[in-house]
């Protein structure tokens, strides 16, 4: 792992956001872990990608039907990942370990590794959100440039538009491209040495990617046709991929998120982390209850990135000590009151990128 480090000797402004939480969660007597409204919701969102499944496997609807089914079924698929793989690969879905590895590992069954997505986002992202080289979140590609660090091309003056088809390419890529590449080469990040996995490890990586492919591609070819299920499985990794990388995106490339470097003689960021993570993220659209549910409280990325041991469940009460919080130490709090408006702000940050020189 690289050695840039944080300036974090006093960190007054996390002290002092710290005790206000510790204090909320002593005051009312609630645990930091997912409640019995999680696990409902969680139990509601299987049970409906298990029957939309189904249905498109085993019934083969018109084929308008299956059309709208696979685009519900790649959003079932993205809101599984935000609400249940998500929080257990944080250790925030239950206070026993063996359910967080329960529900993180759902990601396995998704087509991913919850290993290498662990290492991937709990250590490289979180740590070192928006830093070129090592937040591997934001390497998409040489076809996207998303921050002035980054290389430009003549083709990123169009990024603008076409980011709808690579968004939609990304979970595909991911599957069967992103994690190989982890895997193979050790490497999780440009800026990470490589990592060994264990013998678990490697068993449970080639188990559940041919169990994958198995259950998504040859047993729907074995009952519907090859020509259909390439159809449907387009759309549904499409809808999923778009769905993801949008979040991910509205989150931290956008406008008023910022991209630090570390300093060239000390190889420090000379700010506290927390206030690393609350000037390099943004939240959405937080008055919005549905998009709060179908994306595990990710909207609330600022206070998942400052608690990430923290069910989304207690992020709406936890954003009014954040703002309050950024507004005592004159922090800047990036929020769009909408997740139109937070879409925008992406899109003008990739056409600004694209035509710069």
């Amino acid at each position: 792992m690289s050695k840039i480090t944080f300036n974090n000797k006093s960190n007054p402004f996390f002290k002092a956001l710290k005790e206000k939480v510790d204090s909320y969660f002593e005051n009312s007597n609630l645990t930091r872990e997912g409640n019995r409204q999680l696990l409902l919701k969680s139990i509601i969102q299987v049970s409906s990608a298990l029957i939309l499944y189904v249905v498109l496997v085993f019934f083969t609807p018109s084929t308008i039907i299956s059309f709208f089914l696979c685009v519900l079924f790649g959003l079932n698929l993205g809101a599984l990942g935000f609400n249940i793989m998500h929080e257990g690969g944080h250790q925030t879905f239950s206070k026993h370990k063996w359910v967080n590895n329960l529900s993180a590992s759902i990601l396995n069954g998704l087509g991913g590794n919850s290993h290498i997505w662990k290492l991937k986002h709990n250590i490289a992202h979180h740590t070192y959100t928006n830093i070129e080289g090592l937040d591997s979140d934001i390497e998409i590609g040489p076809l996207m440039r998303l921050n002035d660090d980054q290389p430009r091309y003549w083709i990123h003056r169009f990024q603008h538009i076409y980011w709808v088809l690579l968004y939609g390419a990304t979970y595909l890529m991911w599957i069967f491209y992103g994690d190989f590449e982890k895997y193979f080469t050790g490497r999780i990040s440009k800026g990470m040495t490589g990592q060994k996995f264990k013998l678990k490890e490697h068993f449970t990586f080639w188990f559940s990617k041919i169990t994958y492919v198995a259950l998504f591609l040859v047993l729907p070819v074995l009952l519907i046709g090859i020509v259909k299920v390439v159809v449907g499985y387009a759309i549904i990794t499409f809808v999923t991929g778009l769905f993801i990388a949008i979040v991910f995106q509205l989150a931290h490339i956008v406008k008023d998120t910022s991209f630090p470097k570390a300093d060239i003689n000390s190889n420090k960021i000379e700010q506290e982390w927390a206030i690393h993570q609350v000037n390099t993220t943004a939240n959405f659209g937080t008055k919005s209850k549905v998009l709060y549910w179908l994306l595990g409280g990710l909207n609330f990325q600022v206070e998942h990135h400052l608690f990430p041991r923290i069910s989304h469940i207690h992020y709406p009460q936890i954003s009014l000590l954040v703002r309050e919080t950024c507004q005592q130490f004159n922090i800047p709090y990036i929020e769009y009151p909408t997740m139109q408006k937070a879409l925008a702000a992406h899109i003008f940050h990739l056409k600004r990128l694209g035509q710069a020189k």
